[in-house]
């Protein structure tokens, strides 16, 4: 376990990992722009990512150890329902072990191979931008209630846009028209 305290935004991982290192933190989540930039943050202002990471160092037979990180974060976020429009609380939590290899080419061949993550060891990691990546891939694509706390709005013959211009006629059927077309024969 290391004892002096690391700069998560320059990570020396291939360190940290032999030391088998642990740090964790909490950032606010204004201080992760495109995470606060994807989600309401101003209906939670005082919101913050806690995350933790830890290093480890896998021996291989007849190779160099395996270089991997362990990565959890967790995050309330609020979005916005896209039924009913109103915000809503969505719980961010990531559990990932990121596996580090040496060159991109490695790391693309072992990425398609495997099914955990596999990164290209950098010489300084941006662990703040990791954790941030992580959690941008987390949100849902389609922010909804499973029950929406208020019934949905449905038109009836009383809403302005359900009846026509003079406020008590329903529209005409655009297709009325077609109708009495196919309805006449030909020639008569």
């Amino acid at each position: 376990m290391s004892v002096r305290p690391i700069d998560p935004t320059k990570l020396d991982v291939a360190v940290f990992a032999a030391a088998g290192g642990e740090a964790s933190g909490q950032w606010p989540l204004a201080g992760l722009s495109r995470l606060a930039s994807s989600v309401l943050a101003e209906e939670t202002p005082d919101a913050s990512v806690h995350w933790q990471a830890e290093g480890d160092h896998r021996p291989v037979t007849g190779g160099e150890p395996e270089i991997w990180l362990h990565l959890t974060a967790q995050a309330c976020v609020s979005m916005r329902c896209q039924r009913c429009l109103s915000p809503m609380a969505v719980g961010l939590d990531i559990d990932r072990w990121i596996r580090f290899v040496r060159g991109s080419a490695a790391a693309e061949a072992l990425d398609a191979e495997l099914e955990e993550d596999v990164l290209e060891l950098p010489r300084h990691l941006n662990l703040r931008e990791l954790v941030e990546d992580e959690l941008l891939l987390e949100l849902p694509i389609v922010p909804r209630h499973d029950v929406c706390p208020q019934p949905l709005p449905l038109r009836t013959s009383a809403d302005p846009e359900a009846a026509g211009e003079s406020g008590g006629e329903p529209r005409p059927n655009p297709f009325a028209a077609l109708a009495q077309l196919k309805q006449k024969k030909p020639g008569g």
